[in-house]
């Protein structure tokens, strides 16, 4: 074996070692790529689900099959405040009134996430609760009146209320290098159209 044959093994060790290197390299970025992507999609379906029902159910405020068993619809928003909302509602389409409420738990439930900004939402009605850990890091709403000026919580007695905003806000519950994906979200002046409508 001559020096040529071991200048060529010695270049291709080279070579071969660049080569690795490199396809370790595009495999970190890649991996790290599919997870910050991943984490948005999840992100943006967790907050399309959470808006979803958060529409859905706001703008029934004050509503029943039965009219006549909700013959004030402005009383139907019985407290508020600026992570919470306690109103009626027809939520079973049974002509019967039911309580429902929304409200963000608190950072002692979801100790179990590596997120510690996340939040469970609860929806309870009639008292009976169910929760989802969708990553929700802010959930705050905003009240105002007719006249569209601002109602500032707690509000007891909220019968001036006439549309609200809400931002939601959702992270993952787990970070990629330290960095929480998230999306946010707001709604200006969602108003049920059932307080008001008699």
């Amino acid at each position: 074996m001559g020096i040529a044959a071991l200048i060529d093994i010695i270049g291709s060790m080279i070579i071969g070692g660049y080569l690795l290197v490199t396809v370790i390299s595009f495999n970190s970025n890649a991996s790290q790529n599919t997870y910050g992507y991943s984490g948005e999609l999840i992100v943006q379906e967790n907050i399309v689900a959470v808006v979803d029902i958060l529409e859905y159910d706001l703008r029934r405020i004050g509503y029943c099959q039965d009219p006549t068993k909700i013959p004030n619809p402005s009383l139907a928003i019985l407290s508020a405040d600026s992570s919470y909302i306690k109103y009626l509602a027809d939520d079973n389409k049974d002509g019967n009134l039911d309580t429902v409420e929304y409200y963000l738990g608190t950072s002692d439930e979801l100790s179990e996430t590596p997120n510690p900004e996340d939040r469970m939402l609860f929806r309870s009605v009639n008292g009976q609760s169910l929760s989802a850990n969708l990553g929700i890091t802010v959930f705050k709403m905003t009240f105002y009146d007719v006249l569209g000026v601002q109602l500032y919580p707690p509000l007891t007695v909220p019968t001036g209320i006439a549309s609200m905003q809400i931002d939601v806000k959702c992270e993952n519950s787990a970070a990629f290098d330290e960095q929480y994906r998230y999306s946010f979200w707001r709604q200006v002046r969602l108003a049920s159209r059932n307080l008001y409508n008699r």
